[in-house]
């Protein structure tokens, strides 16, 4: 159950803090003009969005302490990397208009659209390497230099994510902008579309070099096959939607793809966490890496409640940010 609970948030986080990750990767192609109205678009909910990143981590730290013991110290720097690039973003949107000048609306401009960029990429990485493993030792704990740990997977899956989440922001600016900005988003999600089709496909044989057992738990669990069914449909539906001009769906088919690829990489995972390198005998799983009954007992009480109140806070904000637009 906290398995699901975990990937749930995971991918909670990604769909609604994705696409605004990929209009900030996007970012420096825009106008002036542009850019006001992409920042317009995401300004009443991207912080928002970012509290499904602190909700996995406050479950990964209660629930499986072990594993989060081992990841955050065996990637540190990719840790502090990421908490830079979350500062930084939200000091370049949030910044951006508080004085007057054409100079230091472009440096925060430039902070804003690198940092979302090198965020997607990270995230990216950080996957890369989970798929492929790490050298966990008896202990439970793993140390990864800087270029091991930008190994070629990774950085591949690091690519692919830049691809997915910048599709998924362009599709969302199709979706909630109008004028020169809509017709520009759509041509590039349209263009986007095909480097993310070509490197889900890509991508198969590495996973299945990298990790042999992603792949052979899909096959040997015949249900599980639903899950990469759905990235593919989804992906399907996508190229569908853009070509018919439906960019409402098109979004939703955007999301519906991330979806998929994160519960294909989860069930494909199942049950390790934080699983150990090829040749290395250690892996966290969801037996090895949990907390004692007692907090699982407490944890399975309060922590739905905290979901129900951070989804219905969702609803509404959301709910407003479009009569909000009606109204406008």
């Amino acid at each position: 159950m906290w398995f699901g609970f975990l990937a749930f948030m995971i991918a909670m986080y990604v769909v609604l803090d994705g696409f605004d990750l990929g209009v900030g990767a996007l970012h420096l192609l825009l106008t002036d003009e542009e850019r006001e109205q992409s920042t317009a678009a995401i300004g009443p909910i991207w912080n928002g969005n970012e509290v499904w990143l602190i909700a996995s981590g406050g479950v990964l730290f209660m629930i499986f302490p072990k594993v989060y013991a081992a990841a955050f110290s065996g990637l540190y720097f990719g840790l502090i990397l990421v908490l830079w690039l979350l500062v930084g973003r939200g000091l370049g949107l949030e910044l951006r208009h508080q004085v007057d000048n054409p100079l230091w609306r472009q440096a925060c401009d430039a902070v804003f659209g690198l940092s979302s960029a090198a965020l997607a990429f990270v995230f990216g990485v950080a996957l890369g390497n989970v798929v492929r493993g790490v050298p966990l030792d008896a202990d439970g704990y793993f140390h990864l230099p800087l270029f091991d740990i930008l190994n070629t997977y990774a950085v591949l899956i690091g690519v692919f994510g830049v691809a997915v989440l910048a599709t998924h922001g362009a599709s969302f600016l199709a979706f909630r902008s109008g004028g020169e900005l809509a017709g520009r988003a759509r041509r590039w999600a349209r263009a986007l579309w095909w480097a993310e089709a070509a490197l889900f496909v890509g991508l198969i044989a590495p996973t299945y070099s990298a990790r042999e057992q992603m792949l052979t738990n899909l096959t040997d669990h015949p249900w599980r096959l639903v899950f990469p069914a759905l990235a593919l449909a989804a992906l399907v539906a996508l190229f569908t939607y853009q070509r018919r001009a439906l960019w409402g769906r098109a979004f939703a088919a955007s999301a519906l793809f991330i979806v998929g690829l994160l519960t294909t990489a989860a069930v494909g995972l199942y049950p390790n966490l934080l699983p150990a390198r090829e040749g290395h005998l250690h892996s966290l799983t969801i037996d090895n890496g949990i907390a004692g009954n007692t907090v699982l007992h407490t944890a399975v009480i309060w922590w739905p409640l905290a979901l129900m109140l951070a989804g219905f806070y969702f609803l509404l904000a959301y709910r407003m940010l479009v009569l909000g637009s009606r109204a406008g």
